[in-house]
């Protein structure tokens, strides 16, 4: 998120130099850093503490390899669902909102099988201080709801912090960072959960990294750059008993730009998950494949209606 007012003095940029310096050095994620114990109480809501024992009867590693492999199953299975998506976005003076930013969209495919987004309502923003960026945008269709796959796991560091209760399951939980901040790249930095029996990730906290434009070196002649995005935590239900999607994403956290924080609350629903096709018939070559593949060639899922997300 971008300020949309500035008042940049000598003194702020010099305190970001250093702030910027000093986050870089402590809160950057590495093997043994002790980041394991710096999780703020929005991750921690419906949580037991956390038991650093290590698993019994399987390794840390075989728990990676397994939960990313569902990933991948996981993230195929979410292409073939529709579902809505209502965000709301405040800007806060202490607790109250000053500002907001709101859109529901329905996530759904066209008469050709492509996957579109349906606009339901979007009033004219009122956020007074800070903007909406394309990379926040992107961040909430794409990267709240994180996913680790297998094709992704080796540009992270992946590290075994414990055991913990969330709600009524019994997870693992590791702690994610990228190995290396590639160009024009987004990464994931936080923490997950994964379910103890069915070793899927049932819950994300962390923020989309790197934040931009936040080089002193370069925020001194452009501070209007300065992009910085809120850690969220992302709860999963089990969808058609099987799939854990993301139902629920909140975010309230404190922004620190050069001229001060601004106080940022996110709040993210997915609901209405359906599988797409349940009453559509594909014909190709005059014979029916409905049962067979999907317009785009992929395997095409079962004709159930999902529950309603509680």
């Amino acid at each position: 998120m971008k300020l949309l007012r500035h008042d940049f003095r000598p003194f702020f940029l010099i305190l970001s130099a250093v702030l910027w310096l000093s986050s870089t050095m402590q809160g950057q994620f590495t093997v043994g850093s002790g980041n394991a114990q710096k999780v703020p109480d929005v991750a921690n809501e419906g949580a037991g503490p956390l038991d650093p024992a290590p698993p019994k009867g399987i390794t840390p590693e075989q728990i990676v390899r397994k939960f990313a492999a569902k990933e991948v199953e996981f993230k195929q299975a979410r292409d073939q669902y529709t579902w809505t998506q209502d965000v709301k976005v405040q800007d806060l003076d202490g607790e109250t909102p000053v500002g907001e930013f709101r859109e529901v969209t329905d996530i759904v495919y066209d008469n050709r099988g492509r996957r579109v987004e349906d606009v339901k309502f979007a009033p004219q923003p009122s956020l007074q201080r800070v903007s909406m960026t394309k990379e926040d945008l992107d961040d909430i269709r794409h990267r709240l709801p994180f996913s680790l796959t297998t094709e992704e796991l080796p540009k992270y560091q992946v590290m075994y912090v414990g055991q913990q209760k969330v709600d009524d399951l019994q997870t693992y939980v590791f702690d994610v960072a990228p190995k290396a901040i590639e160009k024009g790249q987004r990464y994931f930095q936080g923490r997950i959960w994964v379910d103890n029996q069915d070793l899927q990730i049932v819950k994300t906290y962390g923020k989309s990294v790197p934040d931009i434009g936040v080089d002193p070196k370069k925020l001194k002649k452009h501070p209007e750059n300065q992009n910085l995005f809120p850690r969220a935590v992302t709860y999963r239900e089990q969808i058609d008993g099987k799939y854990w999607f993301p139902t629920y994403t909140k975010a309230d956290d404190n922004l620190h730009f050069t001229s001060g924080d601004v106080h940022i609350k996110i709040i993210v629903k997915y609901s209405n998950y359906k599988r797409f096709g349940s009453d559509v018939k594909i014909l190709y070559g005059g014979n029916d494949i409905t049962n067979n593949t999907t317009p785009q060639g992929q395997p095409k899922p079962g004709t159930a209606e999902t529950p309603q997300p509680k």
